[in-house]
């Protein structure tokens, strides 16, 4: 399956974004801690450019600690900082941390001056990223518009706390994908919108991955047998064992991908990481 998606608001998105680079101190970049390869917008390049960056791994707590510890060490090779953060957990206050240590000379320039200044920062991410919760979080209020669905948040919105102004932006994607395991990855985890999918080629292209990576994902939530190794067949016995059928006692493939997607978005599928 070829996926491409770029709305238009999007390209507006991006417009805004550049014209209000010029207003920020730093950017809050949010990546989904499952896919940190593909949660990687080529179009944030030239936002970056400049710019004070904080990394922020979000959905931490739906992969394996060990794996993401690996990302953290090639970001910290590369000179990246970052924080982790789980945005449902209602407690974000290390990224405001982070943030003042990544604008700690302009804070202390202005303090040696006796003058306290507010910190910008422009919140980046691809949609369904976690953005809006995580500023949520930081606020203690549902201030931000938020959704499991991507496209929610689709013009600015200024936050304040604590002497940082945040800058909310719509979750963005880049014109065309050129790789489409990027596109698939994005897909599962929920940046790209599902009506335009084919739903049921999708899972199965989730379940041929991820049965490679976890070979016991599938086992352990379904209880399959355990003898079935081709990706159509685990797929035929997910739906058996969870009683999507349609007439001639036949796999209801359309309900069971809902329901396989929608469990590795909830973590239910267990701690899986699509890129190590």
């Amino acid at each position: 399956m070829n996926i491409q998606w770029f709305p238009g608001h999007m390209t507006k998105a991006i417009r805004m974004m550049e014209d209000n680079l010029k207003l920020v101190d730093a950017l809050i970049y949010v990546i989904d801690a499952r896919a940190v390869y593909s949660c990687d917008n080529p179009l944030f390049n030239r936002l970056l450019t400049g710019k004070k960056v904080l990394y922020v791994f979000n959905k931490c707590d739906l992969v394996d600690p060990q794996d993401l510890d690996k990302w953290c060490s090639r970001f910290k090779e590369e000179g990246k900082t970052y924080v982790k953060a789980i945005g449902t957990s209602g407690d974000c206050s290390q990224i405001v941390k982070g943030l003042r240590e990544v604008c700690r000379d302009k804070i202390e320039k202005y303090a040696s001056k006796g003058a306290n200044i507010s910190v910008r920062a422009m919140v980046v991410g691809v949609p369904n990223s976690g953005k809006s919760t995580i500023i949520n979080a930081m606020c203690k209020k549902a201030k931000a518009v938020t959704g499991d669905r991507p496209g929610v948040t689709r013009g600015k919105q200024w936050l304040s706390i604590d002497g940082i102004d945040f800058l909310d932006t719509p979750g963005t994607l880049w014109g065309k994908f050129e790789d489409q395991k990027v596109a698939h990855h994005l897909a599962y985890i929920g940046s790209i919108r599902d009506d335009i999918l084919d739903e049921t080629e999708l899972a199965y292209d989730f379940i041929d991955e991820v049965k490679e990576l976890y070979p016991d994902a599938f086992n352990s939530r379904y209880s399959l047998s355990g003898n079935s190794s081709s990706s159509i067949e685990i797929f035929d016995e997910i739906c058996m064992t969870r009683g999507f059928k349609i007439k001639g006692n036949q796999p209801d493939y359309e309900r069971c991908a809902k329901m396989i997607i929608d469990e590795f978005r909830k973590g239910k599928l267990g701690k899986l990481m699509l890129e190590k």
